[in-house]
């Protein structure tokens, strides 16, 4: 797949979405994640609902496109979402990148579809939702 499939003007599009997510004061939920294979990294700020689902989402994102549009396919639609919606779609999202799994019921992912044939990239992929179940549980992240 050349990097024209991958780096398309829609996945571009959306690295510019995170600046509508800063990261937030006074919250008491926070999780990182850090890619093993590039080194990209994630902070993530949480702050919940009275009914415990996400309210506002804050991030600092230090990753290549990829992990940048991963990040704002997260945030465009995790508020409103429970914790175990998240890690559940976390783990599923993991073991579809290994092909053990389809691809997680979650707007937006077809954004960054076909990132999946590169797996130096699946690191930066999973940056938003291994830093969200940090923040959410003391329940380590799968894979």
């Amino acid at each position: 797949m050349s990097a024209a499939k991958l780096y398309t003007p829609d996945l571009l599009a959306a690295t510019l979405e995170l600046v509508h997510y800063p990261p937030l004061d006074n919250v008491s939920l926070h999780g990182e994640a850090r890619s093993p294979t590039c080194g990209s990294t994630l902070a993530m700020d949480l702050s919940l609902a009275a009914d415990n689902t996400l309210e506002r989402i804050g991030l600092t994102v230090r990753a290549c496109a990829v992990g940048q549009a991963s990040a704002a396919v997260f945030a465009r639609h995790a508020t409103g979402r429970s914790e175990d919606e998240i890690i559940a779609t976390a783990e599923r999202f993991s073991a579809w990148l290994e092909d053990e799994a389809p691809m997680p019921d979650w707007p937006d992912m077809a954004l960054i579809v076909p990132a999946q044939a590169y797996p130096a990239r699946h690191g930066a992929m999973l940056l938003p939702w291994k830093a969200a179940t940090a923040a959410l549980s003391p329940r380590p992240f799968a894979r």
